[in-house]
């Protein structure tokens, strides 16, 4: 007998995989499949000795909104990360990106 789903979720990504837990939190059955062996999308680690090294390069996940950050810190710790890099030109140091204080 055929098993019956309420959703068909295509990519095992961030949205999909959010989109199927959420639905699950709602008595929703999903089927997810993804054309790679793993999920998690672009967000996936091999975990070599012990160490997660990102496969497909940095997760780095911004938002402004408080019920967003509690939202995923629900789902899996995430480190606070500010992103400033900087760029020594002759000898001087500028803040990137570029923005008009720079020019002045």
């Amino acid at each position: 007998m055929a098993q019956k789903y309420d959703y068909l979720i295509v990519g095992a990504g961030l949205f999909g995989a959010t989109f199927a837990h959420q639905a699950s939190l709602c008595s929703k059955r999903c089927l997810v499949i993804d054309k790679r062996s793993h999920i998690g999308g672009n967000l996936y680690c091999d975990n070599i000795d012990g160490i997660n090294v990102h496969r497909y390069g940095p997760h780095i996940f911004h938002t402004s909104n408080k019920r967003v950050w509690q939202y995923v810190n629900s789902l899996v710790e995430f480190n606070r990360f500010t992103y400033s890099p900087l760029a020594n030109y002759n000898g001087k140091i500028y803040k990137l990106p570029f923005n008009m204080k720079t020019v002045d």
